[in-house]
């Protein structure tokens, strides 16, 4: 089964400075069916002006995973890590017991858009001491396939998250191809942040993203400059938030 989420159906947050489109239920943005799927928690398209960003606050048991799309992040945290993520930049924070941090957009003219996203950690790693890794995809890379960039167990060109999940990206145009095949005990999640794309016959457009479960495969064709992020996740449904 393969349940479409629209981009015009998600939350919308307008600050001036930043502009944001929720998937799931997140800050003021409150839709009890939207709790988020399996053990993601959090899609956040955010546009943030020149000089702006997010000032430093805490988090505390998350997997937090920034993904620029065009421009550029400053990332500064409480670990003393200092770093600015640009396309192609995958970055990964793991909160644990405890981290304080900030991003930033540092250009003086250029907006930043980005994609942040939350996983919830497995049981045995709550409290665990926070760490912060990154590492650099070059867009060949996820040319015409699904590029594992986030794992369990890291490695191979992964970055290690602490749950049962594995995170892909791939950038599809024309012909080309990509597919995962789903065993019966796992969900996925399929989130287009840019371009036009085909999954498994249902087009799709930038924002719009697709639950499914009890799929034995994914395929996505079709693409019109797509750039795809493919959660492959647990079966089972988050809470309903009350």
């Amino acid at each position: 089964m393969i349940e479409i989420r629209r981009a015009a159906d998600r939350g919308v947050a307008e600050h001036g400075w930043l502009s944001s489109r929720h998937t799931f239920s997140f800050a003021q943005y409150f839709d009890p069916e939207q709790a988020g799927f399996s053990d993601l928690l959090v899609i956040n398209d955010d546009r943030v002006a020149a000089g702006r960003g997010f000032g430093r606050h805490p988090h505390r048991d998350m997997e937090i995973f920034s993904y620029v799309l065009e421009g550029a992040l400053e990332h500064r945290d409480s670990m003393g890590n200092g770093s600015t993520i640009v396309p192609g930049d995958v970055q990964l924070m793991s909160a644990g017991s405890g981290v304080a941090h900030s991003e930033y957009n540092p250009s003086p003219k250029d907006p930043v858009h980005f994609l942040q996203i939350w996983i919830l950690p497995s049981a045995a790693s709550l409290g665990a001491p926070p760490r912060y890794q990154q590492m650099h995809v070059d867009a060949e890379e996820k040319r015409g396939k699904l590029r594992l960039m986030l794992s369990p167990e890291g490695g191979d060109g992964a970055l290690a998250v602490r749950q049962d999940a594995r995170v892909y990206a791939a950038q599809l145009t024309g012909d080309e191809t990509a597919s995962l095949t789903l065993p019966s005990e796992r969900y996925a999640y399929v989130h287009v942040a840019e371009g036009e794309v085909t999954l498994n016959g249902i087009a799709l457009k930038a924002g719009d993203g697709a639950k499914l479960r009890n799929e034995q495969a994914l395929t996505l064709t079709q693409g019109r400059d797509a750039h795809v992020l493919v959660f492959d996740l647990r079966a089972g449904e988050t809470p309903p938030m009350r």
